[in-house]
């Protein structure tokens, strides 16, 4: 999780517009648009919440990494976790 104000702040606001996103295709769905703009809707939906997951992905990642192990248990621990989030991810 970022954990900087300013990536606090960044992180906030992708999911505010996301939440927007949802809101919208709600909308849209309520009113009986055509498939062809609510598809649409979709995949935008999809492609801000995989910006979403990657940005905070990589703040992980940074501050696992960014930082040497204390023990090879440790980094070893660290590799899981990591591998067991991008296999999530990847899913």
């Amino acid at each position: 999780m970022p954990h900087s104000p300013q990536e606090k702040k960044r992180v906030l606001a992708r999911v505010r517009r996301i939440r927007g996103q949802c809101d919208a295709l709600d909308r849209a769905l309520e009113a009986g648009a055509a498939c062809a703009p609510v598809l649409q809707q979709i995949a935008a939906i999809r492609g801000a919440v995989d910006g979403l997951m990657s940005e905070v992905m990589e703040a992980h990642i940074r501050e696992e990494f960014g930082q040497p192990a204390a023990s090879d248990a440790q980094r070893a621990a660290r590799v899981d976790e990591m591998a067991a989030l991008v296999r999530s991810y990847l899913k």
